[in-house]
């Protein structure tokens, strides 16, 4: 195997993004590359390596040992110059590196998170630094954050995870919404029988915490993300949670209604959480401290503006 050199590292990029996708459909998606050119890019790796880093076709793909030992080393290499990096522009004073942000999905309109605000703050003075923005599950970006593929994730977690600093963001109300063709979009007198009879869509993740919040009696539906859980409600046949910012703005479109919110109703605390010691990276750091920044100045804004979230009449 000859010297590594730049056009090494970028194969390099290329097969630990094959090997963590786990097949080559997903890893085109994810580096936007034709099959054609990801086979390219894998054969001159292999060449340039003097041996077969993976197996695929009809017994579907897998890492040979040698390609499990090139990934596991490729990760750390890419660990250490990405420390160089920062430890250069922490010397410099200059914000450099990578930020690689989990955050859960549907928090987009969450005016209370302003994680936009936040990310537009951020890049008046961190230009240099790429940001890499993932969505997932709470469970999926906490496993994210322990094995060190995230920086700072962002979301309503269990606060349990060994060696995690937690710090409180926002808190988030919820509501439990059915569509304008469901049966309860129009009943005024909404008795729990008729919750418990209503087909009920959760979320996977929180599927016991949704059903004993409402002691219903089973699931007929499940989601991952409010997109597909605002669908079903939508489809007039599922009742199910949604974010009060979410579902507030389909109820003033006449297309949901929150029901017995006083009852129902619930709000979720969100966090962000990192596993980086304060100074080991600059560039994180300064990212958490405008979440807490604009975390600080939403909830001001709203202590003197004695804002409270509107409940609509079930």
């Amino acid at each position: 195997m000859r010297r590594l050199d730049n056009i090494d590292l970028r194969l390099l990029r290329v097969f630990v993004a094959l090997a963590e996708a786990g097949s080559f459909a997903d890893a085109q998606v994810v580096l936007n590359l034709s099959q054609s050119t990801l086979s390219t890019h894998l054969a001159a790796l292999e060449r340039n390596m003097g041996g077969q880093l993976c197996e695929r076709g009809r017994a579907g793909f897998r890492l040979t040992p040698f390609g499990q030992s090139t990934y596991a080393a490729a990760k750390r290499l890419f660990e250490d110059i990405d420390a160089f990096q920062n430890r250069v522009g922490s010397d410099r004073q200059r914000l450099v590196g990578r930020l690689r942000v989990g955050i859960i999905d549907g928090v987009v309109t969450n005016a209370k998170l302003g994680l936009q605000t936040a990310f537009s703050r951020y890049m008046d003075y961190a230009s240099e630094v790429f940001v890499d923005l993932e969505l997932g599950t709470p469970l999926e970006l906490e496993q994210a954050l322990m094995d060190g593929r995230r920086d700072v994730i962002i979301g309503p977690f269990s606060q349990k995870a060994p060696g995690v600093a937690y710090t409180p963001l926002c808190r988030e109300p919820h509501a439990l919404y059915c569509g304008a063709g469901h049966p309860l979009f129009g009943m005024k007198d909404i008795r729990h029988a008729d919750i418990e009879a209503a087909l009920f869509s959760v979320r996977r993740y929180r599927h016991l915490d949704d059903l004993y919040r409402v002691n219903h009696p089973r699931a007929s539906g499940s989601i991952l993300h409010m997109e597909a859980q605002a669908m079903l409600i939508l489809s007039g046949r599922f009742i199910g949670y949604l974010p009060r910012h979410i579902g507030d703005d389909w109820a003033s479109r006449g297309r949901m209604k929150a029901l017995k919110a006083e009852s129902y109703g619930f709000d979720s605390q969100h966090f962000v959480a990192t596993r980086r010691l304060k100074g080991d990276a600059p560039h994180v750091d300064a990212f958490v401290e405008e979440l807490k920044r604009q975390s600080a100045e939403t909830g001001a804004q709203e202590k003197r503006a004695g804002r409270q979230v509107p409940t609509p009449a079930a």
